[in-house]
């Protein structure tokens, strides 16, 4: 082994990745937004022990001085509107919500009387009302903590299958001379992408279908809805997700970048669509914007069929979504559709 050359080949390899400005800025950004996201997240103060929603009159904040329990420490008093209260005594029968209070006339609250939370913050809040309050009894099983992440791990996995299993290659493709070769035949680049997307589409859903199968098996889980409007879910979710693939590799002709750019795109769907926690604590504007993304309509889809026993009706404004974003990205990708790499 010679010294010289292996000396001369690392100069030259650090001088590619040097010029190579945006994998260079992309290797510089990337773990400073993931930190900055993760202290928006999770910063603030330290987490409470009780999770309380509240219905509050027209106008009204939460104060202590519309009721005492508001002044409660370490319970997180979360304001909800009136529209979301039968959601919420589900979401209490769940165990979800420890409790929920409403305050728009006479005090009146929800409670599972299987929670273990429940029953003390129950006690917390007849202790500040002076037993002023009327009682609302809810039962249901516990959601378990495997049944609420499993759509996640399934969707999570989906994503990445559907971002590189169609981004990275299509610029593999480019860089190769492939699509230069293609683009003398009479295929139209919305004709390759289709190709694309359908190809990646049986593939995904295929292997995830097994998956669910063989963790239905292996690890008993809460379903209540359709097996078959669940796969139609994992159909709309995995076509805007490959759609959002091939937009973002339709102009790259960098591996190394479509690589960082696909990353850059996948980290904040896992960390802000519920693939691992809930963001019902984080600030409004993220969990807005978090909204927006495609992982997030397939699970909250996903998990209303599972979780809830949700009909087409219920999950159709989600599936409306995800085929408004399949089309906006097609359409997106096919008009800057590059063949070549130069």
């Amino acid at each position: 082994m010679s010294p010289r050359r292996l000396l001369a080949v690392w100069h030259a390899r650090n001088l590619e990745f040097l010029r190579d400005r945006s994998t260079l800025i992309f290797n510089f950004l990337f773990p400073l937004a993931l930190v900055v996201a993760f202290a928006v997240i999770f910063g603030g103060q330290p987490r409470a022990l009780f999770k309380v929603d509240v219905v509050l009159p027209a106008g009204a904040a939460l104060d202590a001085r519309l009721h005492p329990f508001l002044d409660t420490r370490y319970v997180d008093f979360v304001r909800i509107g009136p529209e979301d209260v039968d959601a919420t005594i589900r979401k209490v029968g769940r165990h979800e919500t420890d409790l929920l209070l409403d305050l728009r006339t006479a005090p009146r609250y929800w409670v599972n009387e299987d929670s273990p939370k429940g029953y003390l913050a129950e006690k917390l809040l007849l202790e500040s009302a002076g037993g002023r309050a009327t009682r609302e009894p809810v039962s249901g099983a516990a959601v378990r903590y495997v049944d609420w992440l499993l759509p996640g791990i399934l969707g999570m996995n989906m994503m990445f299958s559907c971002l590189f299993g169609v981004g990275y290659v299509v610029v593999r493709y480019r860089k190769s001379g492939f699509l230069r070769r293609l683009s003398a035949t009479p295929v139209t680049a919305f004709e390759f992408g289709a190709a694309q997307v359908l190809s990646r589409l049986l593939l995904t859903v295929s292997v995830t279908s097994l998956l669910y199968a063989a963790l239905a098996l292996l690890v008993p889980f809460r379903n209540e809805g359709s097996t078959l409007l669940l796969l139609l879910v994992a159909v709309a979710g995995a076509l805007a997700m490959i759609s959002f693939g091939f937009m973002m590799a339709a102009r790259f002709a960098s591996e190394e970048l479509a690589n960082g750019a696909i990353n850059l795109a996948s980290w904040p769907m896992m960390l802000l669509s519920g693939v691992w926690f809930s963001l019902e604590g984080a600030p409004a504007w993220l969990q807005q914007a978090a909204k927006a993304l495609p992982l997030t309509q397939m699970l909250v889809a996903a998990r209303a069929v599972m979780l809830d026993g949700a009909s087409f009706a219920d999950v159709l404004p989600h599936l409306g979504w995800l085929a408004a974003m399949t089309l906006l990205f097609l359409g997106i990708a096919a008009s800057g559709f590059r063949w070549r790499a130069d």
